[in-house]
């Protein structure tokens, strides 16, 4: 009972694997930029509660540095765009990683065909 699969089922099984690492890797690479932009979405928000005057330190390299409100709102508010961005990217490599998957997995499915009766 032990057959041995064709070339292209056995290729067909490993870009099915590949494609599992993948998504596997774009979602963790999501889940770390998303909950980035969290912090910095409460960053910006806690930043305009401040008055303009006020001291504000930015960590940079292990030491705080004393910056500007409106230079840390400005480089916060880029690095958001940023991130969004590439969040929208990698949600677009998610999905076409999931149509090819998908599309795979059928293939196998009809080399295998319906099940026999014994």
């Amino acid at each position: 009972m032990s057959q041995e699969l064709p070339p292209q089922v056995q290729n067909q099984l490993m870009q099915l694997q590949q494609l599992q690492q993948q998504a596997q890797m774009i979602g963790s690479q999501k889940t770390q930029m998303t909950i980035e932009l969290k912090e910095i979405d409460m960053a910006l928000n806690e930043l305009e509660k401040v008055e303009e005057e006020t001291t504000i330190y930015r960590n940079i390299g292990g030491i705080l540095v004393k910056s500007r409100k409106d230079d840390v709102v400005k480089e916060l508010s880029e690095k958001k765009e940023t991130l969004e961005v590439r969040i929208k990217t990698l949600e677009r490599q998610e999905e076409r990683i999931k149509k090819r998957f998908d599309e795979l997995q059928e293939k196998i499915k009809e080399f295998f065909g319906p099940p026999r009766a014994q």
